[in-house]
């Protein structure tokens, strides 16, 4: 494609960009040429390092946790981390700079992984390791792949460095792109590892490989086929629900600490995450950072009590209590504070009072880089990083995400009975402190189904699966349009009004391909009404 088909130049694991001319002849951007630079096992390395360099972050690059602001989870605010804002709106085009942003950098990534693959063969270098290599870099463009299907559906496959003049490439079908993943996943998750050694633990596994399979093929509802991928991570044996050996009942918000962040949960992740985000992105004013996405009173409101019951299972007054003071006597599912800061609770020895609207609060609501809820996000914001080095791991996929994979994929077949769904659920509950599933309760597909899609909620908050989740259950309608709230305003007894959403699911399930694709190749077609 015209506009993807970039310079990508290999120094130290870097990218440097230049113009299509000069990238036909060189890579390096000190002018040595493809001869003088694929030389050495240290090449191969740092080449295939610049195709990692696209593995998205939580909370920049790509921002994966930012997926929360296109459900009902959060809303995201400051135009500059992305205009969020207007998709949820339902007045994004194909000019949306958040889906133009994705589209070149996934582009980019297949094209950093295509030319690694075209030229490492004139590395001299142990082969056992060139061909773990190759294996890496085609699992990483399959991935790079996936994230584009999954956005936009059919896309141009790449599978060589496109050259301007073979530029204008049409979109390939979506079963095509669907079984193109499929196919090379599985040829790397057959070949690849399945633990590193601590100076590689950053690498693509073949269970990493397998869980990007189950993901996929539980988005197109592919249960008997997602619950096989799930079933091959789970036999591999190698990753368990993280516990703190120290404190377990801590174990779940540990997780998204330093203290947990080297575990045996974590599948695929991004080492290092650029320049401390998390702190600019969630942590309150008051504390020195900003706050950009916020947590909604939808996502609040799902997690149970101590004892496994809904708050709707509760009587009215019951219900008041619990949204005016979501953790009322501390007596809601420990993941609630976990991932969410709440109005009234202490922070790093600072008092979080949203509606105290003096103006030398600065987390008052509505106030520049201040909550727009009432709520702030919680999950990975470390207060060690108010000072500290800010490079706190993001996990893409946990173990805990493939546990709920394979119990939906059950329920869904009809297979609901079957021990290892209320198994591998009372697992994840556990780690978190929570009762065991009432069977007198949940005993059928469609209270089974009610219940795992809540907990996967709860479990897998502003981790990014939820703008997925709606889409495949056929709920994106229903939970994105109309109001959203935020907190309880004490001085109203009233939720705070956010926005207003406005979603066209038939639209909207899909992005738009960006516009200045279009333009620049006129074999490219838009997704059906943008």
């Amino acid at each position: 494609m015209k506009y993807t088909t970039v310079i990508i130049s290999f120094v130290a694991g870097a990218i440097m960009l230049s113009g299509c001319s000069k990238y036909l002849e060189h890579d390096h951007p000190t002018s040595i040429s493809d001869e003088e630079w694929w030389n050495t096992s240290a090449d191969a390395t740092n080449a295939l390092n610049s195709v990692y360099v696209g593995i998205p972050d939580g909370s920049s690059g790509r921002q994966l946790m930012f997926l929360s602001a296109l459900s009902d989870e959060a809303v995201a605010r400051q135009s500059t981390r992305g205009d969020y804002e207007s998709y949820v709106k339902g007045i994004h085009n194909p000019t949306w700079d958040v889906g133009a942003g994705i589209w070149e950098d996934d582009f980019k990534d297949i094209r950093r992984a295509c030319r690694f693959l075209e030229n490492v063969d004139r590395c001299f270098m142990d082969e056992t390791l060139k061909a773990r290599y190759k294996y890496e870099a085609k699992a990483l463009r399959a991935y790079y792949h996936l994230e584009l299907l999954m956005f936009f559906g059919g896309i141009p496959i790449i599978t060589t460095s496109v050259t301007p003049a073979g530029s204008y490439l049409e979109r390939n079908k979506e079963a095509d792109v669907y079984n193109f993943i499929v196919t090379e996943l599985t040829d790397c998750a057959n070949n690849l590892p399945v633990t590193y050694n601590n100076a590689d633990l950053k690498r693509i596994t073949a269970g990493a490989c397998w869980s990007l399979i189950c993901r996929l093929f539980l988005f197109y509802k592919n249960y008997e086929t997602a619950k096989e991928a799930a079933k091959k991570v789970i036999d591999l044996g190698v990753y368990e629900l993280y516990k703190t050996a120290s404190n377990p009942k801590n174990s779940y918000a540990d997780l998204f600490l330093y203290t947990g962040e080297r575990n045996t949960e974590r599948i695929f992740f991004r080492e290092n995450t650029s320049g401390g985000n998390q702190w600019n992105t969630f942590a309150p004013l008051g504390v020195g950072g900003k706050t950009v996405l916020s947590p909604t009173a939808a996502v609040v409101n799902n997690y149970e009590t101590k004892q496994g019951k809904t708050i709707w299972e509760l009587g009215a007054d019951s219900i008041a209590i619990y949204q005016q003071e979501p953790n009322y006597k501390t007596n809601r599912d420990p993941r609630l504070t976990a991932s969410v800061l709440l109005p009234g609770q202490t922070y790093s020895s600072y008092v979080l009072k949203p509606f105290d609207a003096s103006q030398t609060n600065l987390d008052r609501l509505g106030a520049q880089n201040a909550t727009a809820t009432g709520f702030w996000v919680n999950k990975y914001l470390d207060p060690r990083d108010r000072t500290g080095t800010r490079t706190l791991d993001y996990m893409i996929i946990r173990y805990a995400e493939i546990l709920l994979n394979y119990v939906e994929a059950l329920i869904e077949l009809d297979q609901w009975s079957d021990a290892d769904v209320v198994k591998y659920l009372n697992e994840v509950r556990a780690r978190a402190t929570m009762p065991p599933v009432d069977v007198t309760v949940y005993n059928s597909q469609e209270k089974l189904r009610e219940l795992v899609r809540r907990e996967r909620q709860s479990e897998l908050a502003f981790e990014g699966g939820r703008f997925f989740d709606i889409r495949r259950w056929g709920i994106l309608d229903a939970v994105m349009n109309g109001q959203v709230y935020g907190a309880i305003d004490p001085a109203t007894g009233q939720p705070v009004k956010v926005e207003v959403r406005n979603c066209n699911a038939a639209r909207d399930f899909r992005w738009p391909v960006p516009q200045r694709e279009i333009l620049a190749n006129p074999r490219m077609e838009q997704n059906d009404l943008y």
